[in-house]
């Protein structure tokens, strides 16, 4: 029998070994009573009373809400009438003047409400190779100077609708309950993160959706909702109670002397806060 043998048949290459490319992960915290030990959206009632331009009964309702926010959290009822509400305190709000105003009011307020242990465990996931996320219900024009604020590599937050110039009253993205997980599930895939090895931090049960979303969720000051759950679901509980001023606890962790603090949490009584105060501050200089 002939047989043909072609001698010019180039070898197959032998296949190259490639490792794996290592995972991204990340780490999102929710902010208020997780890494703040307020409301961020409700922190700022009392410069709106000390200007004089609100009257006694705002003041007190949002002491109420955040009181029934530091208590138990509020539930979904409560957050929508909430919103609701807060919303239309921004309508007609000019966007530039806001931003003004918090850069001014925003360090004082907030900067001494940081937990300690949330900053530890932003440093922790950091120095694992985490990114690290805010997902905030509160406006994205407060989450993301304080997101700066704590070196957190992306925020996702509320986003108030703008036209020609002010604040129209209305949402174009309301960061809560469902929301939030799929907001973190679209960041994931735009920066390849791996939710299953991911991590998230959250006190309420209307977080229940991003908790599930990732593999390793921990329950936060919980309240009695989630603290139930995450017992059914054998979670993590942690405690932080011990806030600190972030430009005095480390110098990884110093707030930014740029004006990047310098917006508001629009959609928020904190908004018309700010301006009254600032408003009134400027009346009462002198020329």
């Amino acid at each position: 029998m002939l047989v043909l043998v072609d001698n010019h048949r180039q070898p197959s290459p032998t296949p190259s070994f490639q490792p794996p490319r290592p995972l991204r992960t990340a780490a999102f915290f929710d902010l208020d009573k997780t890494v703040i030990a307020k409301s961020s959206a409700l922190a700022f009632s009392r410069p709106l009373y000390r200007g004089g331009l609100i009257n006694r009964r705002a003041v007190l309702k949002s002491a109420y809400a955040q009181f029934v926010f530091l208590a138990g959290g509020a539930d979904h009822d409560q957050m929508e009438k909430m919103r609701e509400y807060l919303s239309s305190l921004s309508r007609g709000w000019n966007v530039q003047l806001v931003r003004e105003i918090v850069a001014e009011t925003l360090h004082d307020l907030i900067d001494p409400l940081i937990y300690d242990e949330a900053a530890s465990l932003i440093e922790e996931h950091h120095l694992a190779g985490r990114d690290v996320v805010i997902v905030s219900s509160s406006g994205s024009e407060l989450v993301e100077p304080i997101g700066e604020m704590l070196g957190a590599d992306h925020v996702i937050a509320t986003r108030m609708a703008e036209a020609d110039g002010c604040y129209t009253g209305e949402i174009d993205f309301y960061a809560y309950a469902g929301n939030k997980a799929t907001a973190i599930r679209e960041l994931a895939a735009a920066e390849g993160y791996d939710l299953e090895h991911s991590y998230a931090y959250s006190d309420s049960v209307t977080d229940l959706p991003l908790l599930e979303a990732v593999g390793h969720p921990f329950a936060v000051n919980p309240d009695r909702a989630l603290r139930r759950e995450a017992a059914a679901r054998e979670w993590p509980v942690l405690v932080f109670d011990r806030p600190v001023q972030l430009k005095q606890r480390s110098p990884a962790l110093r707030v930014s002397s740029r004006p990047v603090l310098a917006a508001a949490a629009v959609g928020a009584a904190a908004t018309a806060a700010g301006i009254v105060w600032y408003a009134a501050r400027r009346r009462n200089a002198p020329a």
